[in-house]
């Protein structure tokens, strides 16, 4: 075998560096404190129905490379769907769809922005101008993103109805919060740069069931050792490396290099004492912040939706997904509420009863159904928050001792929050782990090819 990695926590982070370095002769040990792999990306058993639950829904896009070449890789591809259309609903019921026509990027989405009847041909030159300017707009820049929109412009209606619409579902957090190096990616990326940008994907299954069999069956035939349940307590630094990962049990594991893929709150607790926080590469940690997602799991008797998902426009939601009928008589909805600091507080009975009255405002059908049952799950620190000038306090995935490594969608990735990110470090610390011994590959894949406009 050849030099042995141990990697801390099974989430896509340390998933995805696995994968890369069992393929070039590694050996490889995944230590999970869950009995389970996926990390954040979870699914829980509802205790009322025996049914397996996503604790929020996860979607990725087209422009997500690096993640779906890990699903590639592993053979969990094909437990995704494809969804090439948006749906847009106002609170009076009226629905616009966003598709994709003949046109090449950036073109592709015009005819369908021009018809979409939540913005006024006013909102929509603003809105046009306001990405002209973004895409001349440096990379690096990335002071707050309210203050450049309202400096180029926009208004409180575009705000509301484009703006902050795209943005608080992609990137989890509010707009006042927002800085401009993401807020420009999301549009660069997702909707200007290449056809395929925009479209979702969003799982068939549970995330049990997406990061479960096939995915195990990889790696038990790449021999990479996964260890659920099994909890770590520290790790012991000797002579400025890293000698060794104790368990929770008492039992020391050791290798030769250690890749930790733990939440950036986690990583410190890991260190035997309180010098290493001062390390100028984990101290900006301290300074990183979380966002929340709720979520809300509503079943009735009947289906509601007759479109696999619909963004809401001015409206409590912002997505609702539909999940199907998952037992006799029970159809199966997920309301998301990103960065949803406005449910700090608020008792679930009063979430449950906004959404629901919601639901039967926007959908005749819900209001005439049958309520099976429903549940609120809210995530209190889903993601890391994007404020502007996050990117200082990301550390790079090769730490300063000489055999640690980190991975997670917090670390720097050029990338927000996201499946994406967290891929795209995990190839990037395996990377890292390969250079430490002279070899320089590219693991990461590259962006979808932007068009040049």
């Amino acid at each position: 075998m050849g030099e042995r990695v141990a990697i801390v926590g099974a989430g896509l982070a340390g998933l995805a560096a696995a994968t890369a370095l069992a393929q070039r002769g590694y050996d490889v040990a995944m230590l999970e404190a869950r009995q389970r792999l996926g990390g954040r990306a979870s699914s829980f058993t509802d205790a009322a129905s025996g049914q397996i639950l996503d604790t929020c829904q996860h979607v990725s896009m087209g422009c997500c490379t690096n993640f779906s070449h890990f699903c590639r890789t592993t053979g969990i591809a094909h437990l995704l769907e494809k969804q090439a259309d948006l749906w847009f609903m106002t609170p009076d019921r009226r629905v616009s769809r966003l598709r994709a026509d003949a046109l090449p990027a950036p073109l592709h989405l015009a005819a369908s922005f021009l018809r979409a009847h939540y913005l006024s041909p006013m909102d929509k030159l603003r809105i046009g101008w306001g990405l002209h300017c973004l895409r001349r707009t440096p990379a690096e820049d990335d002071g707050p993103f309210l203050e450049w929109l309202q400096r180029h412009w926009q208004s409180p209606r575009t705000l509301a109805r484009f703006w902050g619409l795209v943005l608080t579902s992609a990137l989890n957090e509010s707009l006042e919060r927002t800085g401009l190096r993401y807020a420009r990616k999301v549009f660069l990326d997702g909707f200007l740069g290449h056809r395929r940008g925009f479209e979702v994907e969003v799982p068939r299954v549970p995330l049990a069931r997406l990061y479960g069999v096939e995915l195990q069956d990889w790696l038990t035939r790449h021999a990479v050792r996964v260890r659920l349940g099994c909890a770590v307590r520290r790790l012991s630094i000797e002579e400025g490396r890293i000698d060794g990962i104790e368990l929770r049990n008492g039992e020391k594991v050791q290798a030769d290099h250690y890749l930790v893929a733990v939440p950036f709150e986690r990583l410190l607790d890991l260190f035997p004492d309180s010098a290493m926080a001062r390390e100028s590469y984990f101290s900006g940690l301290h300074n990183l912040e979380t966002s929340p997602i709720t979520s809300v799991h509503v079943w009735y008797d009947r289906p509601v939706l007759k479109w696999p998902h619909v963004v809401l426009v001015d409206c409590l939601g912002q997505w609702v997904f539909a999940r199907g009928e998952v037992a006799a008589g029970e159809h199966y909805l997920q309301v998301v509420v990103s960065a949803a600091r406005l449910f700090q507080g608020v008792r679930q009975e009063d979430i449950q009863r906004r959404i629901l009255e919601e639901l039967a405002r926007l959908f005749p059908i819900a209001a005439s159904a049958r309520l099976v049952r429903v549940r609120v799950v809210t995530e209190r620190a889903a993601t890391f928050s994007v404020v502007p000038g996050v990117d200082r306090w990301r550390p790079a995935q090769a730490s300063p001792i000489a055999n640690l490594f980190v991975a997670g969608d917090w670390t720097a990735t050029g990338w927000p929050a996201t499946m994406e990110g967290a891929v795209r470090s995990g190839y990037l610390a395996a990377e890292a782990i390969l250079a430490r011994r002279g070899q320089d590959e590219r693991l990461v894949q590259p962006d979808l090819a932007r068009s040049e406009w």
